[in-house]
Formats: structure tokens, sequence, C-alpha cells
């Protein structure tokens, strides 16, 4: 019945009243979009003609929660613009409120702006955890209105250190590891989310993949998920020079994960979709070649087990 009960989480999303019998941690896909979400401001194209049309086929910008229900314990990975309707669907899958912490990747707009709900304006919080790396902390501390929040204490900025494990519990452990991103006004990481059983991947920000100095084709052999930069499918997509946004092309992280095993194909999971991406069409032809090719494409209410 375990197995079972797992195969409905893994595959399909499982329910929601299933899982606030769970004791075992799990992540709660938030959201799949690229910082603007989905349909963009301004965009009256045919990529979100129908995303303006139907409130069902929006999407929020990507996010993940890491939920621990044995200790009733949940965080969030990135503070997005759409932050307050992940924060209400977290409740509801999980019956768990409040948050317990905020890990960030970086400082551009659908990463770190979602922490102004946490204000005197809003929330209010009382020194939430709110997880940054060294230039992070230093932008939040040093830049308005950022600064109001830990001066009146609505959160508590803990640093940390690339390749240091932060231990949440005794059975869940978080690793921040450094990318090459755009970095402005910060570092750039993703993140590691580690239990006793499985070890995820979350990369939703990355250049090309031959500027990281990590073999990702490698390391995906060695973990169990990876929610990976989907941000375009190929070149050409916009209509201006991509080059100056280089992040990696789907079609080019399917030719790099080729040789790569079924199992571990079936790891990938695309994420950080801009809204000209048509992996946020489900029925899709893209859609249909990345299922094809054995990838998958990370989907918003999307449950794991871990």
């Amino acid at each position: 019945m375990r197995i079972l009960l797992l195969l409905i989480i893994i595959f399909f999303g499982g329910c929601h009243s299933e899982m606030k019998q769970q004791t075992d941690p799990y992540l709660i896909v938030l959201g799949v979009a690229q910082d603007a979400g989905y349909p963009q401001a301004n965009c009256n194209d045919k990529c979100c003609k129908d995303a303006w049309e139907n409130s069902k086929k929006r999407k929020f910008v990507s996010c993940l929660a890491l939920v621990d229900p044995q200790t009733k314990q949940q965080w969030i990975f990135d503070a997005t613009p759409d932050i307050k309707f992940q924060l209400n669907l977290l409740e509801k899958i999980s019956g768990l409120n409040p948050l317990n912490g905020i890990f960030l990747t970086h400082a551009h707009i659908g990463h770190y702006t979602g922490l102004m709900q946490l204000g005197r304006e809003v929330m209010g919080t009382k020194n939430l955890p709110v997880f940054a790396m060294k230039r992070m902390e230093y932008f939040l501390k040093n830049n308005a209105p950022w600064d109001q929040l830990t001066k009146i204490n609505n959160i508590n900025i803990t640093s940390i250190k690339a390749n240091t494990d932060i231990v949440l519990n005794e059975k869940i452990k978080i690793t921040p590891f450094l990318v090459p991103h755009r970095d402005e006004y910060s570092e750039t990481v993703g993140y590691k989310i580690k239990t006793e059983r499985k070890t995820v991947l979350f990369i939703p920000d990355i250049d090309k993949w031959h500027l990281w100095n990590t073999d990702i084709v490698t390391l995906i052999s060695k973990i169990d998920y990876a929610f990976i930069d989907g941000t375009f499918y190929k070149d050409g997509e916009l209509k201006r020079d991509m080059s100056s946004i280089p992040h990696p092309f789907v079609t080019e992280s399917m030719e790099l994960f080729k040789n790569l095993s079924n199992e571990n194909k079936s790891k990938i999971h695309f994420i950080h979709l801009n809204h000209t991406n048509p992996l946020l069409q489900d029925n899709s032809l893209e859609m249909q070649e990345v299922l094809r090719k054995g990838f998958k494409c990370a989907k918003q209410e999307m449950i794991i087990n871990l």
C-alpha cells in the first residue's frame, strides 16, 4: 500500500488530504515559471493569450517547498513575487503554518522580492530565518526597502557558505553550491536537499552548463531528482539576441544528457520556464518531445516523497 501511495505522489501529484497524514519529508513544487510568472506583464502574444483568458492556465514563479510533517516544519526555496499565493497553496497541502525559513538563490526579481510580504505592511513576521550567501546578505542589509526587514527583525538572515551543510533537523540537510550566472547584486547558488533516503538538486538559474566547474552529467547520476534551469526551449525563442541571457536551452540540455540511462534521464525536471517556452503548454509538440526523450517537466503542485 505504501508503494502504491508513493507512486501516486510522484507521478500524479498526490492527494492533499493524504499528505497531511504523511510522516516522511516531501517536496512540493509551488511554481514553475520564470521570474515574471505566466502570463507575463504586457505580453499579448499567442504564448500568453490563453493564460490571460483562463486563470487555470496561469503558473506561479519557480519555487519549491520542503515539508517535514513529523516535526511540523516547512521551508521554501526562493521568495517569489507570487509568495502569497504559494504560501496559501503550501498551507492547503501541508496543513501547516507558519513557515520555518526561506532559502534564497540570488538577487534577481523572481527569487527574493517576495520578502516584501514579510514586512510590517503585510505579515509582520518575527525573526523568520532567511538563509543567504555573503553578497546576498549584504545586498539585503544595505538596500531599501529590504534593510527595514532586518532592522525591525521581520527576518533574521542566517549566513550560509558554499558546499557547507545546513542541518535543519536530524533527517534533513541543505547544501548550497555556487553556479555561474549574471551576478549583478549577489552570487547565485543552487541547493542539494538531502534526507535520509533521497537527494534533490535545485538549480533554477544558471548560465551555460560548460561555464560551471562541475560535471552536471556525473552529478545527475548521484542524486534522485533534479529540478534544473529550463528557461528557454531553444535559441530564437525571443526577438532579441539571447546571448546576453545565456541560460542552457532545453534542447542543449537534452543533447548533453542524451547518453544517460533512462533511469537517470527521468530524474531531470525542467523548471523556471519563460512565458515564451512551449513547455508551459501540456499538449505542445515540444512537451511531447521532452517526454519522448525520457525527461520531465516540473508541474505546479507536484509532490515528491523523500
